[in-house]
């Protein structure tokens, strides 16, 4: 089974790093002006703009962690590995670490003070421990080594995503991968054979979805025609289904996945609490009344993702969360042996009260740099080559498509299309190879971030027609930086996981009828008996003493 997609957990991460920016600069970076670097410019080119294949002047190696994906573990025979030598004279030797203990070992190496020099996988909000301790350099302070990185910057407008990185003293210690558009893959799956039989449309808003379910039950009494997943792992109940639904009310970065304490009221011009916003309620009650209809099933936030898949896949729920991958890979075959009659597609966004908007961070997950690597006679090099391979055009599509006339080919009007003999997420279902798995392409350490041309190039056909519909949609402003001093943070500690497990538990309570919504005025008493008004009350005055300095 496919990984759960942790861009998605981007959102939370976004709004949770405003209490960890820090102020910023007009450089894109701290000073975005590096120190003294004239014994650090060993095999380094002496000139590197955007645009150009980076090569060192002799071979040389970088150490590198390495994630390793049991869909496509690490082979020493892979071509990323030979061609990336060959176009760059830089030989990667990978500190391999298996998924499951990933973030655990990183954790580990990180403090031993032996961790290799590039670190990648590393998702936004993930590098703070390492900040304090020293472990990993403030990359920001070194962006003039990366024109690559600063171009899409400055061409993506993307300076705003970048200050949610900041820590306190202004710098971030994490380089992210960068997208040009909000991505939004996360909807419902939906039977559209069952549309069919009963002449409905596929639903556009969720009072549409609404009108759908109760026509499914009326016709098929005996199942709930809506049964999701993703509660479990990680332990977030209904954790794609909140957060899509919480952008269509208006609440920020959503729930679920996306839930975080503080949300940016634009129209107010300050941070709210997000589990008492009007939104956040209406919200609950739209899921409620799934619930008591019987049209959603209750065991959606409890089951395991198994379950609910073989619930879809053998014909006794007509209506789950999925993305692309999970919809090609899990769903189609799994009905084609339960039900293979069905017919399913991933419906566009169903709009809510908040119009046809789309709310997410155009970052991805990154990489962090060893404080070691600072003394290295080939630092310049490595930045550089950082640069090329994770930031400039060539070496995006390098990372993602491989060797032309290897691996793929293009056509006359640019575009990609894979070798006879290589598939990749079922583009070329009857090859023999795949392009992650044999020769290390598209692989989530190095491949990620790029215009939205890349990003859809591996696209099908069905996937570019949804993205024709999400793509127009208004993107939500960014949350404004929020920078908490050092006492601050570790006061909004205290506040923050408790107010936002309690919301989380009294949530389920309102959706599942456990708890009328009649009590809503006592759950928001009970909100401020844990400090609600406080922590709220503390993150605006971190933003109104930021928006003072800096304007």
């Amino acid at each position: 089974m496919n990984q759960i997609s942790r861009r998605s957990m981007l959102f939370a991460v976004g709004a949770t790093a405003l209490g960890l920016a820090g102020c910023s600069s007009s450089s894109g970076g701290g000073s975005g002006k590096s120190s003294d670097l004239s014994k650090n410019k060993a095999d380094a080119m002496a000139t590197f703009a955007a645009g150009d294949q980076f090569k060192a002047s002799k071979p040389i190696s970088f150490t590198t962690l390495l994630n390793d994906n049991p869909n496509y573990p690490e082979k020493s025979s892979w071509l990323f590995w030979s061609e990336l030598s060959k176009r760059t004279n830089v030989t990667l030797k990978p500190t391999v670490v298996p998924l499951s203990d990933y973030e655990q070992k990183r954790s580990v190496i990180l403090g031993s003070g032996d961790a290799p020099f590039i670190i990648p996988k590393t998702y936004p909000g993930q590098e703070v421990p390492f900040v304090a301790s020293g472990a990993v350099l403030p990359v920001s302070d070194y962006l003039d080594l990366m024109p690559n990185f600063k171009a899409k910057v400055a061409k993506w407008n993307l300076q705003g995503d970048l200050d949610t990185l900041r820590q306190e003293d202004g710098r971030f210690y994490v380089l992210p991968g960068l997208h040009e558009d909000i991505w939004i893959d996360y909807s419902l799956a939906v039977r559209t054979d069952i549309l069919e039989k009963l002449n409905l449309k596929v639903p556009e808003t969720w009072d549409d979805v609404h009108a759908m379910l109760t026509a499914m039950k009326a016709a098929h009494p005996d199942i709930y025609p809506f049964s999701d997943r993703w509660s479990v792992a990680p332990p977030t109940p209904a954790g794609a289904l909140l957060q899509t639904l919480g952008q269509a009310y208006g609440c920020g970065a959503g729930g679920g996945w996306g839930y975080n304490n503080a949300t940016w009221d634009a129209s107010a011009g300050k941070f709210v609490f997000t589990g008492a916003m009007d939104q956040y309620k209406q919200m609950l009650q739209y899921l409620n009344t799934l619930v008591k209809e019987k049209l959603l099933d209750p065991e959606s936030f409890t089951q395991t993702d198994d379950q609910a898949i073989a619930k879809f896949t053998s014909g006794k729920s007509f209506v789950i969360s999925t993305n692309a991958q999970e919809l090609v890979n899990t769903y189609r075959p799994g009905l084609a042996k339960g039900a293979p009659d069905a017919k399913i597609v991933k419906i566009p966004v169903p709009i809510g009260p908040a119009g046809p908007v789309k709310y997410g961070l155009r970052l991805e997950n990154g990489i962090m740099i060893s404080k070691k690597a600072r003394e290295s006679e080939d630092f310049v090099a490595m930045m550089q080559f950082i640069d090329w391979l994770w930031y400039s055009d060539a070496g995006q599509e390098f990372s993602k498509w491989g060797v032309e006339g290897v691996t793929y080919t293009k056509d006359s009007s640019g575009n990609f299309h894979l070798a006879k003999d290589v598939d990749y997420i079922g583009l070329n279902p009857t090859a023999t190879k795949k392009l992650n798995v044999d020769f290390g392409f598209s692989n989530g350490n190095f491949a990620y971030g790029g215009s939205t041309q890349l990003l859809e190039s591996t696209f099908s056909d069905e996937e570019k027609e949804f993205q024709k519909v999400m793509n127009p949609r208004k993107g939500l402003p960014v949350a404004p930086p929020a920078p908490l001093s050092a006492d601050e943070r570790e006061q909004s500690a205290l506040w923050d996981a408790p107010l936002k497990d309690y919301v989380q538990e009294q949530t389920l309570k309102f959706i599942l009828g456990k708890r009328d919504l009649g009590e809503w005025d006592a759950y928001l008493s009970e909100l401020k008996g844990k400090n609600m008004d406080s922590y709220i009350n503390l993150v605006n005055k971190a933003r109104d003493r930021y928006k003072q300095k800096n304007g």
